[in-house]
């Protein structure tokens, strides 16, 4: 195989590779507990159409892995921001899809929960999500935005800055106080060492004095 056929196969297998990866990560997934509620903040254009297409399965230890349960109900619920006017707010399978029409352009809050009747149910169920957007400029070729793994990988990179400030917040507040804290120590320190400083000089004084009056009374000087 020559130099320039080699090159031509790797570009490919690059290509395939990255392909394969793009179709892969179109869909991202995530974990509730209980009736914990899941929600994504989306920027819409105005009479952009969403399609939002989930997944939940539950853990089986008969079977070893997750499987959809069928009894499993979704609580569905689209808000438009700030006015909090409810577009979507329904109860689907624990598979299926949901459709609806941005009515102003602005963020839109897309929060997906899992029914459950009982207040300490704990169960765990992994939700895989995911969403297509209609161009509102009526471009009617495939265009897909989709909230990818790299998104949530970033979304946790965030919160782990955060994370790290609050912890430098409390870092700074508490040396603060430990500064205020040996400064308040320092002048106690300082004080007491004057007081004890008076006190042995007043005691020198006095021993002085006794004994000059002493060593007079005996006629010694």
């Amino acid at each position: 195989m020559t130099r320039v056929s080699s090159t031509r196969f790797l570009t490919a297998l690059l290509l395939i590779s990255l392909t394969i990866f793009a179709q892969v990560s179109d869909a991202l997934y995530f974990y509730l507990e209980g009736s914990e509620k899941k929600c994504f903040l989306e920027e819409l254009p105005k009479e952009t159409m969403v399609t939002g297409t989930y997944k939940a399965e539950q853990f089986s230890a008969v079977q070893n892995q997750w499987i959809v349960n069928p009894e499993l109900r979704m609580q569905i619920t689209v808000e438009e921001l700030p006015q909090e006017h409810v577009v979507v707010d329904r109860k689907n399978a624990a598979q299926d899809r949901f459709t609806f029409t941005s009515s102003e352009s602005g963020d839109h809050s897309i929060c997906l929960s899992v029914v459950s009747n009982s207040w300490f149910d704990s169960t765990k169920t992994r939700v895989t999500f995911d969403m297509d957007f209609d161009d509102p400029a009526g471009d009617h070729h495939d265009h897909k935005e989709t909230l990818s793994a790299m998104a949530m990988r970033i979304h946790e990179l965030n919160q782990r800055v955060q994370d790290i400030r609050r912890e430098q917040s409390f870092q700074r507040e508490r040396e603060a106080e430990f500064r205020d804290q040996s400064e308040v120590t320092n002048s106690r320190v300082v004080w007491w060492t004057l007081m004890q400083i008076i006190v042995l000089g007043a005691i020198c004084v006095w021993q002085m004095r006794h004994y000059k009056h002493f060593f007079v009374a005996k006629k010694l000087v």
